[in-house]
């Protein structure tokens, strides 16, 4: 009995530790972004579904920046995304926001576009998608309002 209460301290102090990794290396992805700085793109969405300041921007997995202030804009979430400054954003770009792993962690993914023109400070992503509201599709579902 003895061993198995040390094999399960043992193993929750290594499922503690690996936690704390993962939030040590994700805030210090936020200071990094604090500190160097970067130049702003905005992003305007029907419905940002629990998105929240300091979330990860990434691009094919990668984090280029962090979602710095959210505010309500003409009825839209109006987003602002602080990326990093060697990173070129294409002007036809695809801004969708998007569920991270079982925790349901929020974060902004960009689509890069072909364009040959890149976004500027205080340019906007034109294209954006709202992450799937499941309580209301599962609603539509239920009552039979499947368009």
């Amino acid at each position: 009995m003895k061993k198995l209460k040390l094999e399960f301290i043992v193993g929750l102090f290594f499922i503690l530790g690996l936690l704390s990794l993962v939030y040590l290396s994700i805030e210090f992805t936020r200071f990094e972004m604090k500190t160097k700085g970067g130049y702003l793109v905005i992003a305007t969405f029907e419905n940002i579904g629990g998105l929240k300041v300091g979330a990860n921007v990434e691009i094919a997995g990668v984090p280029v920046g962090i979602v710095r202030n959210i505010s309500l804009e003409d009825y839209r979430a109006r987003v602002e995304l602080l990326i990093r400054k060697n990173v070129k954003i294409p002007d036809d770009s695809i801004a969708s926001i998007k569920t991270k792993g079982l925790l349901g962690e929020k974060f902004l993914e960009i689509s890069p576009g072909a364009s040959e023109e890149f976004l500027k400070e205080d340019e906007e992503i034109i294209d954006t998608q709202s992450p799937l509201d499941f309580e209301q599709a599962i609603g539509k579902f239920i009552f039979g309002k499947i368009e």
